[in-house]
């Protein structure tokens, strides 16, 4: 497994939690105490710090010490990796489905006829184009 592919399950795992996500959208834009993240959930503190060690651990926050406060802020970078995972899966998803658009209709693709799409309307079957009204 390279390390992108590890950063990319770590950022994952992360981000499965719901209050994780809600946390990184608060502070995308502004550093927060952890105090004042907590103050944003009906949670307890400690649940809320386990929240934020986890979001430390995956590279997705940053944080920084003033005084006897830490502060936190988002750390759009480290969705790095997971993003090229994304964009990977997505250009081969697109790949595939232009390849079968160019083979025409008729084709087998991995088990799979291709022998027409239905949408908004508009099918597509034997090489002819059918318009239908939606209404009947």
């Amino acid at each position: 497994m390279s390390d992108d592919d590890d950063h990319a399950g770590t950022a994952l795992r992360a981000l499965v939690e719901p209050r994780r996500r809600s946390i990184l959208r608060l502070v995308a834009h502004d550093e927060l105490s952890a105090g004042e993240i907590a103050s944003a959930f009906d949670v307890t503190r400690p649940a809320v710090s386990q929240h934020l060690t986890v979001l430390k651990d995956a590279c997705l926050l940053t944080e920084r010490r003033e005084g006897t406060r830490r502060l936190y802020r988002a750390r759009p970078e480290g969705l790095d990796g997971l993003r090229e995972f994304l964009e990977d899966m997505w250009a081969s998803s697109l790949d595939t489905a232009r390849r079968l658009v160019e083979a025409g209709p008729g084709i087998e693709h991995r088990g799979i006829e291709h022998r027409g799409i239905e949408h908004r309307g508009i099918a597509h079957r034997g090489g002819t184009d059918d318009v239908h009204d939606a209404a009947g």
